[in-house]
């Protein structure tokens, strides 16, 4: 087994409960982690053979780019389509934060991250 991760990636979306951040959008941050079988890329060398990290970028680009209300379901269909259209993966987690977000204070970022592991 191995661990791919995309780190830090950077998005700006339009997600949230409250009507001015659908208008006008926040920056987010999301962290990404799979875990898979390396060992037959690592002998063939050949892109085909591992979880390609271009996928999981867009992947997380496009799920980013539907907006929606909670973090939980944005983060629910990154992970549903890494299972869906990647047979390599047998286990994600994703990290989604909204930085500087709209809760009356000073806070720098909110974090949800959900785990899940590929269904037998």
């Amino acid at each position: 087994m191995g661990i791919i991760k995309v780190e830090n990636i950077r998005v700006f979306a339009y997600h949230g409960c409250l009507k001015e951040e659908t208008k006008i959008g926040s920056d987010y941050r999301v962290d990404l982690q799979v875990k898979a079988n390396l060992q037959q890329s690592a002998k063939t060398d050949k892109l085909m053979d591992t979880v390609d990290y271009v996928f999981l970028n867009r992947v997380i680009k496009e799920e980013m780019n539907k907006p929606s209300k909670l973090l939980e379901t944005v983060a629910r269909r990154i992970l549903d389509r890494i299972f869906n259209e990647d047979g390599l993966v047998k286990k994600a987690s994703v990290s989604i934060s909204k930085l500087n977000p709209p809760i009356g204070g000073d806070v720098e970022r909110v974090t949800i991250k959900m785990t899940d592991k590929r269904k037998k």
